[in-house]
């Protein structure tokens, strides 16, 4: 659905403050991966982080730029991180140290030598990387309403076209390509255990979205019935 479809969302954004804010987060981006990465790994000697880190930035400062300027109460939406329900507080809680171990996990594999991830796997895994992310563009573009947070806000609509067609939750989908293949994209076989975990994650969290847009979004009820499955098409 083209955006220039949708409504005006809630009231006018600070442009300017939110130019600044953006700036301020994509500066710290680079330098904060790093530590995560090089740090554990002991070295800056590894081309792996290197690469990971421009397949998430470089893409990153491209969607920023074009919404800013397209699109900022999006941007405004995206940068919400505080969740209104209990289940979903507690669901964030517990996903934080399972995030963190498949991030922290393959410097020190690079320090210690415990994985030995073929280089053209890791540049397969970045590649698909950039699909999943290519598809987070797409959701955006799609629905402006994709917030970061789990909420229904006053005018908003059940999408049903491009991706929400196919799945209910295509933003989770994107999310779930790019952790799910970050540790092998690190050259790290290991992390994939604390990043195989945030399949349940993942379905925790839908489950309780789906119970809040049930109740709070009309028509999603059909949409539902519209579309069968949640999150990977022919599996659930």
């Amino acid at each position: 659905m083209p955006m220039d479809n949708n409504p005006p969302l809630g009231k006018p954004v600070n442009t300017g403050k939110l130019k600044k804010t953006a700036a301020f987060k994509l500066s710290l981006l680079p330098f904060c991966l790093g530590l995560i990465f090089f740090l554990p790994a002991g070295t800056f000697r590894y081309w792996q982080a290197w690469v990971y880190i421009a397949v998430l930035f470089l893409p990153m400062l491209g969607f920023v730029t074009h919404f800013l300027k397209k699109d900022p109460e999006l941007l405004e939406r995206r940068s919400r991180t505080k969740e209104k329900e209990k289940s979903q507080k507690r669901i964030m809680r517990l996903s934080l140290p399972v995030f963190a171990a498949a991030y922290l996990l393959p410097g020190f594999d690079r320090r210690f030598g415990w994985s030995a991830v073929p280089p053209l796997l890791s540049i397969i895994a970045d590649l698909i990387i950039l699909a999943g992310y290519s598809l987070f563009v797409l959701v955006m573009r799609e629905n402006r309403y994709a917030s970061r947070v789990i909420e229904v806000e006053e005018g908003q609509k059940v999408i049903t076209t491009g991706p929400y067609s196919v799945v209910r939750h295509p933003m989770y989908l994107s999310g779930l390509i790019i952790y799910s293949l970050s540790p092998i994209a690190l050259g790290s076989f290991w992390a994939m255990l604390p990043a195989a975990l945030m399949v349940f994650i993942y379905v925790a969290r839908i489950r309780g979205e789906e119970e809040v847009l049930t109740e709070k979004l009309p028509g999603y009820r059909d949409y539902l019935k519209q579309v069968k499955y949640r999150l990977v098409p022919g599996v659930w």
